[in-house]
């Protein structure tokens, strides 16, 4: 990891977070091919990884969902489940209500889920832990909230070599707005060492966009010592 956050002063924090339009994805999948062909495939990667037949009144949180341009697509695809969407970015939050007012909406902070122990069935982290102060706190506040048999789902770009050099051309040229928005720099073994040390074992590791995209299907570790 490239940098300490807890070295941020809470302030600066604030303004990385926002300073990346609340409707970006909206606004850069409908305009922006190569954008499109990014997060349709990132969606698919991991739509693949939620139940084929789906119990019914599966309760999900989608942690770090921003406007909720995944979140909706969950909610296709499992509708008998009731989803919940959660981020810290408000603005976001208030745009996904009124884009998707059948799904509920929370502004809270992943760190700090503001919901009981064991009662999420799914859990989707996607493109997040890159961007918070603690990722494996992170890791255990979802391990936290689902239940002993439940699933998480957590996807992240790879920090392969062709992810860095194609993430360093692009915030310096049409994605400037995420210039500086990594406060951690991962890798996939760094991303599956930390989930396991959160206390989830891996069920299955899924890459994708040549290597540059990785996304785990984990389960909570009953026996930490196993």
């Amino acid at each position: 990891m490239a940098i300490t956050p807890n070295h941020i002063p809470q302030k600066k924090l604030k303004e990385i977070w926002a300073q990346v339009p609340s409707d970006y994805y909206d606004l850069g999948i409908q305009n922006n091919l190569l954008q499109k062909m990014w997060h349709s495939r990132k969606l698919a990667q991991v739509l693949k990884q939620l139940p084929k037949k789906p119990k019914p009144n599966l309760k999900i949180l989608d942690v770090g969902c921003s406007s909720a341009v995944l979140t909706t697509e969950i909610a296709k695809s499992l509708p008998k489940s009731k989803v919940t969407g959660l981020d810290s970015y408000k603005s976001a939050i208030d745009l996904a209500k009124k884009k998707y007012p059948h799904i509920s909406f929370v502004v809270a902070d992943a760190h700090k889920i503001p919901f009981k122990d064991n009662i999420f069935d799914i859990l989707i982290c996607t493109e997040t832990l890159e961007h918070v102060v603690d990722p494996k706190g992170v890791l255990l506040e979802i391990k936290r909230v689902l239940k002993k048999d439940g699933a998480a789902i957590i996807s992240m770009d790879s920090g392969s070599l062709p992810f860095r050099i194609i993430w360093y051309f692009w915030t310096k040229t049409k994605g400037k707005v995420w210039e500086n928005a990594h406060l951690h720099e991962f890798s996939t073994i760094l991303l599956e060492k930390i989930i396991k040390e959160a206390g989830f074992k891996i069920k299955k590791k899924s890459v994708s966009h040549f290597g540059m995209s990785v996304t785990f299907l984990a389960a909570p570790r009953t026996n930490l010592k196993k």
